[in-house]
């Protein structure tokens, strides 16, 4: 199952700011996390799909690269991102 309008438009309002700013890092973060929780779900039952297993370590990988940029730029958003989404400590 995709992410729906409705639930894109959900996630970017909490963590961007409004609907329409889906460009923002925290926004992104927080699909990804939407995405890869959806995928992990997946393989669970699924272990032997190798085609969603190696989208889910692209999309780890590129979900990682974003929490470094926003580590470096905005430390304290960083802090609240990771807090709300539950990633990590």
């Amino acid at each position: 199952m995709q992410l729906t309008t409705e639930s894109k438009q959900k996630l970017f309002k909490q963590f961007g700011g409004s609907e329409k700013n889906t460009g923002s890092t925290e926004a992104q973060i927080a699909m990804f996390t939407e995405r890869i929780n959806h995928i992990t779900e997946h393989m669970k039952g699924q272990k032997k799909d190798f085609g969603s297993n190696r989208g889910l370590i692209r999309m780890v990988g590129k979900r990682k690269k974003l929490l470094q940029y926003l580590q470096h730029s905005n430390l304290t958003s960083y802090r609240k991102l990771i807090e709300q989404l539950g990633l990590r400590k």
